[in-house]
């Protein structure tokens, strides 16, 4: 079936949808951001060398700071930060790595510690010194709890001597060059106080001045790496002195007038934990850089497709390559999951912003990090496939496809590995009690319910979630006891289906949500068809299981693949409208050849044969 061409949406029904993406406050949260990156000094630009590159990325951070009307204010507002990444992330990669270190890592763990304002930041809220954040070590990334840089207090200078114990403990990745100029950073370390270990703090230290490394600093650069290039290096400290006002105190911790260590945490971990807390809103923002990625990617390859003409069957001539169902089938997928994912991304958000007690916190956290590792692994899905509709032109860095596919990669790591985050999630959700994961009883029941009804079809979603959790229980049951790693090992696979089928669940819900508060008409309609074919895609990927379980007949998973034919078609005939509700300044496609239907012109020759204009000869011919 060849989609019909694609109305103009309404004006009417661009905003709902656009509102259903970005929340009602797009004006407030969004629009500042959209609007930078259709000025001038934030266009896209081709640079010769990654060090340019680099250098425009510094070069722009302070821009930014110039445009602030508080740096700090920025540095206390997850929606601005989240924002921020959504916005700036498909736009200058290494920029929005640079400013979720400065803004949220640094400047904010300093802002989170010192509440009454006591640390002079003038420095750094003016961006006379940019900020790091020196947490991983060559041997220990997301066991940061076994980090193994010190920081002994001496009481004779009432200060911490910083110290790299061997070349495992070297901080890795933080960009501690001299590009951008001069750098303090926050450095994880063991707090070592008359020979007592009390866990990882952060300390504040002053790393280069602007000509080279302060005394004690060691910086040296790592080798190139894939993605947009960011000053990573390895950095030391030998016997590096820094006062005690240095040290990032609190509840987890101080170092008193008489040299004394104090905490009102017993647990060294919940210490760490609370010192690096602003990780979490960095997920959130590597959330949002992620769905900011996966939108331009498909609304590029989507605006491609339609002008990229291929010849049609035998006697019809050309046709756009968007009218073969093997092209547009992948694409509406796509859209699907890139509304789930912005979906999943503000129910995160919201329900991050509006925790209050203890557990609510903790549930928060767990779904920001769940969230994160399932957006960030469905977005390189998506770009993956956009590149890949997109041929060989997708390949070509001016078309500014192929720094989102490698960009990708460094959000999937960046605030945890999503593995590492998505095993914790798993061990905690498997741990909890059974209505804590959504676990259904009754299994073996005949299913009453219809494919058609998106309210069944979320519970499906529900049913494969507590299929896989009941399966890695099981599982953990029958393994050898006194095993522990062992118990973990026969359950994990099973519990990270059912993290990843919590995740989709939760978007499923979110799409409810939204659904609820569209008034009938166009818009609903076009929202409800996205719904359908997610929660379709959802269900087939788990048809086995929910067979097994009895959730669904056999006659309902052979109509399955129907079902999801007829659900691509609905949203493949209104895609390239859709994507009009990504609100994509017309500047991120005029800096982009491939989304516009003159692309070819990129490749002109000037001294082309084609542009001489034809000579004839006396005999008649043309020359």
């Amino acid at each position: 079936m060849t989609p019909p061409p694609a109305p103009a949406p309404s004006t009417a029904v661009r905003d709902a949808l656009t509102t259903v993406l970005f929340g009602p406050d797009f004006r407030t949260e969004h629009a500042f951001w959209r609007k930078l990156t259709t000025t001038e000094p934030f266009r896209r630009r081709t640079c010769a060398t990654p060090r340019e590159q680099l250098d425009l990325g510094y070069a722009r951070l302070r821009l930014i700071n110039r445009s602030l009307d508080s740096a700090a204010r920025l540095a206390c507002d997850v929606r601005a930060l989240t924002a921020l990444h959504e916005w700036l992330g498909p736009v200058d990669p290494t920029l929005t790595t640079l400013a979720g270190i400065h803004y949220n890592l640094f400047l904010g763990s300093l802002l989170d510690h010192d509440p009454e304002g006591r640390r002079d930041l003038s420095a750094y809220l003016r961006m006379d010194e940019v900020g790091t954040f020196l947490c991983t070590e060559v041997a220990h990334g997301n066991d940061v709890t076994e980090v193994e840089t010190t920081a002994t207090y001496d009481h004779d200078r009432d200060g911490f001597v910083v110290r790299t114990p061997h070349a495992r403990a070297q901080k890795f990745m933080p960009n501690t060059s001299e590009a951008g100029g001069p750098k303090s950073g926050l450095v994880a370390a063991r707090l070592v106080v008359d020979g007592t270990d009390h866990g990882v703090f952060l300390l504040l230290v002053p790393l280069t001045d602007g000509t080279g490394t302060r005394p004690g600093v060691r910086v040296r650069p790592l080798p190139a790496r894939m993605g947009s290039p960011v000053d990573h290096c390895l950095t030391s400290f030998d016997d590096c002195f820094v006062a005690r006002t240095a040290l990032l105190a609190g509840v987890q911790g101080h170092v008193g007038d008489g040299g004394e260590f104090g905490s009102a945490l017993a647990s060294r971990r919940r210490r760490l934990l609370v010192s690096i807390g602003r990780v979490t809103p960095g997920k959130l923002a590597m959330s949002a850089c992620a769905v900011g990625s996966a939108r331009v990617a498909l609304a590029l390859a989507v605006r491609y497709a339609g002008h990229r003409r291929v010849a049609g069957p035998r006697g019809t001539g050309s046709v756009p390559v968007y009218a073969h169902r093997t092209h547009h089938g992948p694409l509406a997928d796509a859209l699907a999951t890139v509304f789930a994912m912005s979906l999943l991304h503000r129910r995160a958000l919201d329900r991050w912003e509006s925790s209050t007690d203890a557990d609510g916190r903790a549930d928060a956290e767990r779904l920001v990090a769940v969230a994160k590792g399932w957006i960030t692994w469905r977005a390189r899905d998506v770009i993956v496939e956009c590149r890949e509709r997109c041929g060989a032109q997708g390949l070509l860095e001016h078309n500014g496809l192929a720094e989102l596919v490698t960009g990708i990669e460094g959000t999937i790591t960046a605030e945890g590995d999503n593995l590492a985050v998505q095993a914790k999630a798993a061990a905690e959700m498997l741990l909890s009690a059974p209505d804590a994961v959504g676990e259904r009883s009754g299994e073996g029941e005949a299913p009453v319910g219809d494919l058609r009804d998106p309210a069944f079809l979320r519970g499906l979603l529900a049913d494969t979630e507590a299929a896989w959790f009941a399966r890695a229980r099981s599982r953990m049951s029958a393994a050898p006891p006194g095993d522990a790693l062992g118990r973990w090992n026969a359950a994990s696979g099973a519990a990270l289906r059912g993290v990843e089928a919590h995740a989709a669940r939760q978007a499923a819900e979110a799409f409810a949500t939204s659904l609820a508060a569209l008034p009938e008409g166009p818009a609903r309609r076009r929202l409800a068809e996205v719904e359908r074919l997610f929660l379709l895609r959802q269900a087939g990927r788990a048809a086995g299981e929910l067979l097994a379980v009895g959730r669904v007949t056999a006659e309902q998973v052979r109509a399955l693949p129907d079902l999801y034919e007829e659900a691509v078609a609905a949203v493949a005939a209104h895609a390239p409208a859709l994507v009009e509700s990504f609100a994509l300044p017309d500047e991120v496609f005029a800096d982009r050849p491939i989304a516009g239907a003159a692309y070819a012109d990129a490749h002109d020759d000037p001294a082309g044969p084609w542009h001489r204009t034809p000579v004839r000869t006396a005999e008649g011919a043309t020359r």
